[in-house]
């Protein structure tokens, strides 16, 4: 009797059921012949990735409970999830075997580490004899589509982006597959080999190196069914869906003021394409907001940058990055562990990163903030050093989404209105002008009235003890002087700008000269301004004039 074949499903993001192509296409060949085929979707968990990854503790647990939610919802429909441990390009080969495996499944992906990944375990896999079979779906539209019809180069605009995308076609979004029968599970003979092998049960936070006593409460539960669940709830809200405005959200109430469904979507708990086209169900024919800032605006935001991180060399550097400007950041580690730690003495930049510490999301208008005063704005440090404390932190850190806001927030790329600079105190008093979120992340000034609480150096000595925190000792005095130094950073800015057009003047005129900025961080010296000013365009000359206003004004 010939041995039964096994189908594996392969998780790495897409950690839910319901639209899910490749777990479908393998449910599928399992429910054609049960008798030949047995299923196991699986979940490979590298021990030694915690060396090399950048996740903080919140990550970590809102995996372990996707994990855990994951094999619960298999559970439901007669399989499980096999979590198996070690490197994956050392795992396969062994599974293939063992297992007698001839269909592998998996979602595609467009990370270099995984891209690199992939193509071993496929020629592992070609070398077996077992057929791949991937699906795109972590995006709703296929990049490798959407920069084909760009004549092979990525959009660099969302309005273009959107263009381009408005003449694909959305296919509806898949149901969870129905009740396999008890045949298609894994042979009797797993209950042997779990017994004298490896559990390939979900791990435990411990496992994960999780030290639950720092951990604060959980505010937001990992896993499909919670992500379903958080779903239902903002589409049940209709006016608010269709009024939807990013602008218009708050980036400092005490509880989201948004859907906070960005960790759901960049595990791939919840599919984007159902979230979309459910979205676009409730709008339709109804009055309601627009891209970019409406919550399809949102999603597109996020196709955008999927799509040019796809096909751009080094997306997370700024260094061979051709979408990025070459800057010439300066390098300070007393002020990057300040800004990391919310220490900088200006309290709602101090809130924000005390925020995302503890609950692992911060509100996207207040990374707006907290990036710009790392960056162009007051530190002058560059974006990739925020990108890594970001991709540490957050619950929804995304490769793709945090390199391109970051280049976006820095006036590295897609942005360029570097002169607009959001101000660490006025920013935040026009959403919550008594200080709640303050008082509530930095403790400290609990007793500052609101009139001081963004500014509690304006307080003399005499009221500071009264209100229990002296300034420079109870709370750190400001790092920098927001006033000063953002002035002299929008000139920095602009002679950064000239340095980047003329280097690709140069560059069209054959010169292979490397870029002005220093690759370490450090220093370098302004290029000339008697050879970026002479020849001025019009639109150049507007540009200084605007800059030379905005200045003015401060």
């Amino acid at each position: 009797m010939a041995k039964r074949e096994t189908i594996v499903h392969w998780f790495r993001k897409g950690l839910r059921i319901h639209d899910n192509p490749a777990l479908t296409v393998a449910v599928d060949r399992v429910r054609e012949n049960p008798t030949k085929y047995s299923l196991r979707p699986i979940f490979v968990l590298d021990p030694a990735i915690r060396k090399w990854l950048r996740v903080g503790s919140n990550r970590w647990r809102f995996l372990q409970q996707t994990l855990v939610d994951l094999d619960e919802n298999l559970r439901s429909i007669n399989s499980r999830l096999y979590v198996v441990r070690g490197n994956p390009v050392e795992v396969f080969p062994k599974l293939f075997t063992e297992w007698n495996v001839s269909l592998l499944t998996y979602e595609h992906d467009i990370e270099p580490y995984a891209v690199k990944r992939d193509a071993t375990v496929e020629q592992q896999a070609n070398k077996h004899h077992v057929q791949i079979h991937v699906e795109k779906s972590h995006t709703i539209f296929d990049p490798e589509v959407i920069v084909k019809k760009n004549a092979g180069k990525p959009p660099l605009t969302y309005q273009r982006y959107a263009t381009l995308a408005s003449a694909c076609k959305i296919p509806p979004a898949l149901p969870a597959p129905q009740k396999l029968p008890a045949k298609c599970t894994a042979p009797a003979s797993d209950n042997e080999e779990r017994k004298n092998s490896a559990c390939y049960d979900p791990p435990t936070t411990k496992e994960l190196g999780v030290d639950e006593n720092t951990l604060s409460s959980c505010k937001f539960p990992g896993g499909e069914t919670e992500a379903l669940r958080r779903m239902e709830e903002v589409l049940g809200r209709k006016a608010w869906v269709c009024n939807f405005e990013k602008p218009n959200t708050s980036p400092n109430s005490l509880e989201p003021s948004t859907t906070v469904l960005s960790p759901y979507l960049k595990f791939g708990c919840l599919s984007v394409r159902l979230f979309y086209t459910r979205i676009s169900d409730i709008i339709k024919g109804q009055k309601h907001s627009q891209p970019p800032v409406s919550l399809i605006g949102q999603i597109m935001w996020r196709e955008f940058y999927y799509c040019v991180a796809a096909v751009t060399p080094n997306f997370d550097k700024m260094v061979g990055n051709s979408v990025c400007m070459q800057i010439d950041w300066d390098t300070n580690k007393e002020h990057l562990e300040a800004w990391t730690h919310g220490r900088t003495g200006y309290p709602f930049i101090d809130a924000i990163m005390r925020q995302l510490r503890q609950e692992g999301w911060i509100h996207h208008l207040a990374r707006h903030a907290v990036a710009c005063f790392l960056t162009r704005g007051d530190l002058w440090i560059s974006w990739e050093e925020g990108q890594r404390v970001f991709e540490e932190l957050l619950l929804d850190a995304d490769w793709a989404l945090n390199a391109g806001n970051w280049m976006w927030l820095s006036a590295s790329a897609f942005f360029h209105q570097f002169f607009r600079v959001y101000s660490p105190v006025a920013f935040g008093k026009k959403t919550d002008p008594e200080g709640k979120f303050i008082r509530k992340y930095v403790p400290e000034l609990a007793r500052f009235p609101a009139g001081i609480i963004y500014e509690p150096w304006k307080a003399n000595l005499e009221t500071q003890k009264k209100l229990g925190c002296i300034i420079g000792k109870d709370y750190p005095k400001r790092i920098v002087m927001h006033e000063e130094i953002s002035k002299a950073n929008i000139q920095r800015m602009s002679a950064a700008y000239k340095r980047n057009k003329a280097q690709k003047e140069t560059d069209l005129d054959g010169d292979s000269s490397p870029p002005v900025a220093s690759t370490t961080g450090k220093k370098r010296p302004a290029a000339s301004s008697s050879a970026t000013k002479s020849g001025a365009t019009p639109k150049k000359r507007k540009l200084e004039n605007t800059i030379e206003k905005f200045l003015k004004k401060k």
